[in-house]
């Protein structure tokens, strides 16, 4: 861009009426999640015992994602994607709905749990890269930042209300009809898919089935520096940032012992400070690879610091500052690895994109709760940022040889930046 959008424009992508639908929905349907992982993790934590089986909760979650993460690009590549959605969506539905079904009536266990979080992980192995390549046949290439970033927000105000909403709802009522409401509101996510007008989408052409599109997917990322060097980051990311329910469920129970309100409430700080990153990602004039690494840079001390928080109000405000930089640099990354790729290979490249950030989680989440559990949450949450910090800087370093540049001529563009 060459200036920087207006304020006026910051919800430009709504005028879009099949944007707005698709909004409405995301809305609601991760309201209802936010409500859902609360209660699962809280559950899991309370018949258990255990961090580290809250851990492998999540790791099955995002399983399917690392084991079969490519075929779910190719599928999204293949098949319209907004019948891709509604058939995860009902799927999705129905597993919540048993699981609301079993917390009610007294008759879960653990295992069924981890089975019915295994399930649901194939649904999102498939649901995931449909969904962020979807954003760009609803609203088409020009306000497709616009709308990444509204997308973000919108799913980061669900984030908001569904984790203080959850905790309540855990507390007065138990946590089996948080899993109902969301069952509900997955149809109502079928229901405004099936209300966009099809002839204002901009579908891609599907990709013709032939031997060797996997391979096709990944070389068309090593390819790209602005791909390849966002993913290597994100993995460090996906391994250890992105499994911070983990680390929130320990310091909620075991280090200031606020139960399962105050574990919402932490869920809803890290929410509230990506509402906002979120929203003032749309005001970015541009975005390139020193701005993903330099996100990651910062999102590595914001939370690596809260680590070392000395008490319960410094702790909440760098929960704040973490989600606030989790998402300003989660845009960016995604944002730059859709804009660099061509729209017919979209699908598989952003296939790649989620298998890293939710595949990463499968491995991240049982190593976490297996730290937390050995060492402390305070050591956890530390190492959590200071391993993407450290990824980071060396990429950095990396790229800026490669491209035979100086870190002070990278300095001072940083301090002094073109708006290209």
């Amino acid at each position: 861009m060459s200036a920087r959008p207006r304020w006026r424009d910051m919800f430009a992508s709504l005028k879009v009426p099949n944007y707005r639908l698709y909004a409405t929905g995301q809305i609601v349907s991760t309201t209802a999640q936010g409500m859902q992982r609360i209660a699962q993790d809280w559950i899991v934590l309370q018949l258990s015992g255990n961090v580290a089986d809250v851990g492998i909760t999540v790791a099955l979650q995002f399983a399917p994602m690392l084991v079969f993460g490519l075929y779910g690009g190719v599928i999204a590549d293949r098949y319209p994607k907004r019948r891709i959605l509604q058939l995860t969506q009902s799927v999705m539905a129905l597993l919540a709905a048993t699981m609301a079904v079993l917390i009610i009536t007294g008759a879960i266990h653990v295992w069924m749990i981890w089975c019915i979080a295994l399930v649901g992980g194939f649904a999102t192995l498939v649901d995931n890269p449909a969904r962020q390549s979807f954003v760009s046949e609803v609203v088409g290439p020009t306000l497709l930042r616009n709308a990444l970033s509204l997308n973000s927000s919108t799913f980061q105000l669900g984030a908001l209300i569904g984790p203080a909403l959850g905790g309540v709802l855990l507390s007065a009522i138990g946590g089996g009809w948080s899993f109902g409401v969301n069952a509900i509101a997955c149809l109502g996510t079928v229901f405004a898919l099936s209300r966009m007008d099809g002839s204002k989408l901009l579908p891609a052409p599907p990709a013709p089935r032939h031997k060797g599109q996997l391979r096709e997917g990944l070389a068309y990322a090593a390819r790209k520096d602005e791909i390849l060097f966002t993913l290597i980051v994100l993995t460090s990311v996906a391994l250890f940032i992105y499994t911070m329910p983990v680390l929130l469920t320990a310091f909620a129970d075991h280090v200031y012992r606020v139960g399962s309100t105050g574990y919402g409430i932490f869920n809803a700080l890290v929410a509230l400070g990506a509402l906002s990153g979120a929203l003032l990602s749309t005001r970015r004039v541009s975005i390139s690879l020193r701005t993903v690494i330099g996100g990651a840079i910062a999102l590595g001390i914001v939370q690596a610091l809260a680590g070392l928080a000395p008490q319960l109000a410094v702790f909440g405000v760098l929960l704040v500052g973490a989600g606030l930089a989790q998402l300003l640099y989660f845009i960016a990354s995604n944002s730059l690895v859709q804009m660099s790729t061509n729209i017919a290979i979209r699908g598989r490249v952003m296939g790649v994109f989620v298998l890293i950030q939710l595949g990463g989680q499968s491995i991240g989440g049982p190593v976490m709760g297996s730290i937390v559990d050995a060492y402390g949450p305070h050591v956890g949450m530390t190492i959590s940022g200071a391993v993407p910090l450290a990824t980071a800087l060396v990429a950095g370093l990396v790229l800026i040889k490669r491209r035979g540049q100086t870190v002070s001529s990278v300095v001072r563009g940083a301090l002094h930046p073109r708006r290209v």
